[in-house]
């Protein structure tokens, strides 16, 4: 009997062994995967959601923290590679939750001569004139839009931002709320410029909770969360 007991204990020892290394391996390969979403595309930049996490523009050609590669943009899809395997995206895929399809909030921007999306929209219920600036990290206004909406920069964070034209002291504010189209956000952080600007840049601290899709000289954004 004990020698029974001896070999089986044997036995399952040895499995052990073998077995541990096994799934240590394939909780390794699981750790690697990545999950890559499409939420708009730009000539010759796609903005990619990774694992989970805030839209970003990766530009073809390069390749993130995470592995991702985008290898190319063509019209509304985006070939990307991850885990070693290619894969062919449109706008949208892997995206779009279930709350964001269901609110059906949307907005359609249409491109002037220069290519620049514009829109009216509001800031705290004061009407305003957008531009969407994917390069923007924030939304970004000038002293006279400040003014006129009403903010209170003393209440803000003073800073420094890079634009254009160099370096711009910039104080960080947070804005109650940003319309456009049919889409509210609320609590928006946004930097005011000391200068006044021609208008107000969309920058990613609203776009970056939005579904986006070109086609051709339209943009439509849809809200994901």
């Amino acid at each position: 009997m004990h020698d029974v007991e001896g070999f089986s204990a044997r036995i399952a020892g040895e499995l052990r062994r073998r077995v541990l290394p096994l799934a240590l391996c394939m909780v390794a390969v699981s750790a690697q995967a990545v999950d890559v979403g499409l939420a708009g595309v730009f000539p010759g930049k796609a903005l990619l959601t990774i694992n989970g996490g805030p839209p970003r523009i990766v530009a073809v050609g390069s390749t993130t923290a995470e592995g991702v590669s985008v290898l190319a943009v063509d019209g509304e899809t985006a070939t990307i590679e991850a885990d070693g395997r290619k894969r062919r995206l449109r706008v949208g895929d892997n995206v779009a939750s279930p709350a964001a399809t269901a609110s059906g909030a949307q907005a359609t921007l249409t491109a002037d001569a220069r290519g620049h999306f514009l829109t009216t929209g509001s800031i705290n219920g004061t009407t305003v004139r957008f531009m969407v600036d994917t390069g923007a990290t924030m939304i970004a206004l000038g002293a006279g839009d400040a003014r006129r909406i009403g903010i209170d920069t003393s209440k803000g964070v003073p800073g420094f931002a890079m634009t254009a034209n160099g370096q711009a002291r910039v104080v960080r504010v947070k804005l109650d709320s940003v319309r456009v189209g049919e889409i509210t956000i609320n609590n928006v952080d946004a930097l005011v410029h000391e200068q006044d600007m021609p208008s107000v840049l969309l920058g990613m601290s609203f776009l970056n909770r939005m579904e986006m899709h070109r086609d051709g000289q339209s943009m439509t954004l849809r809200k994901r969360f």
